[in-house]
């Protein structure tokens, strides 16, 4: 997709980046992607960028023709994004199938999927098992494509999803390349009901929409291996439905996905600015405001 752009800006001219979605109101991305600029000293605005579902195409067309030069891709538009991105996809999009970063290049649109490598930083940060363990996924959206090969990539010994519907779970591991594949049996999947495993799971994450109405997947109890550990993609001020579920069934620890947030903000950050910002200060500013609108409204 190409797209006409005004004349050369100025390099203290504003950089003009948002995050486009439907809701797109409670995007924490702006707060995010503020405090980069702040400390790359870079002149970035960064809004949100709400869409009509029948609208994405033509908002995003009239962003980069007005002079926009990056943007978050949030739900439900992730697939659309890497339609209309195709020709010009990194590696991890391609994969994926699903983009979340959008900017121009020669006057052509690129896409990445930075979710995987923003999940993988996270885990790490938090001592989460990755290397040789065992990995459970409940989901096979959007959120699930652009992780697994991250999750690959970082060494685990097995990755299994399962989703409500399992034929989305069948045809997304289907889909994957083989040649991508670490080992032969190193993806597989299959519906809520076989979850379980017989040595129970060293990390299991969930990448459904679950935790946005604040219910837990119907997934059988057991899940968890001594020390296992539990990961929601999804946020919030309070432990989510899935978290409360995780520590009733035994994991050992119990994490949401704001660390995950950040550290994909900070992957776009860079492929648009060619900056890396550090994450830390800023993960913990917002974890604060989260707290704090805890406090307020208990």
């Amino acid at each position: 997709m190409t797209i006409t752009t005004p004349a050369s800006q100025s390099s203290s001219e504003a950089i003009l980046c948002a995050v486009i979605g439907n809701p797109v109101s409670h995007s924490r991305s702006p707060a995010i992607h503020q405090q980069f600029a702040l400390q790359t000293k870079l002149p970035v605005r960064y809004n949100r960028l709400p869409a009509e579902l029948d609208q994405f195409v033509p908002t995003v067309t009239r962003f980069f023709a007005e002079g926009g030069k990056g943007l978050n891709v949030t739900v439900p538009f992730k697939l659309e994004a890497w339609q209309i991105a195709r020709e010009h996809l990194s590696v991890r999009a391609t994969l994926a199938q699903a983009v979340n970063t959008l900017w121009l290049q020669n006057g052509a649109l690129h896409g990445c999927n930075t979710d995987g490598i923003g999940l993988v930083m996270d885990l790490q940060r938090l001592a989460l098992p990755l290397q040789g363990a065992r990995i459970l996924m409940i989901g096979a959206g959007g959120a699930a494509r652009g992780v697994i090969g991250p999750l690959l990539d970082a060494g685990c010994a097995h990755l299994h999803i399962v989703n409500r519907t399992p034929a989305r779970a069948h045809a997304l591991t289907a889909a994957w390349p083989r040649e991508h594949l670490p080992r032969a049996n190193s993806l597989s999947a299959g519906g809520l009901t076989e979850a379980a495993h017989a040595q129970g799971w060293d990390l299991v994450l969930n990448a459904s929409a679950s935790s946005l109405s604040d219910a837990a997947p119907e997934v059988p109890s057991g899940l968890y291996a001594a020390g296992g550990c539990a990961y929601d993609l999804m946020y919030a001020a309070e432990p989510t439905a899935f978290m409360r579920q995780a520590q009733a069934d035994g994991a050992q620890q119990a994490h949401d996905g704001l660390g995950m947030l950040v550290g994909q903000a900070a992957e776009s950050f860079y492929l648009w600015h060619g900056v890396r910002p550090e994450t830390g200060s800023v993960l913990r500013m917002i974890r604060a405001e989260l707290d704090a609108s805890r406090a307020k409204h208990p």
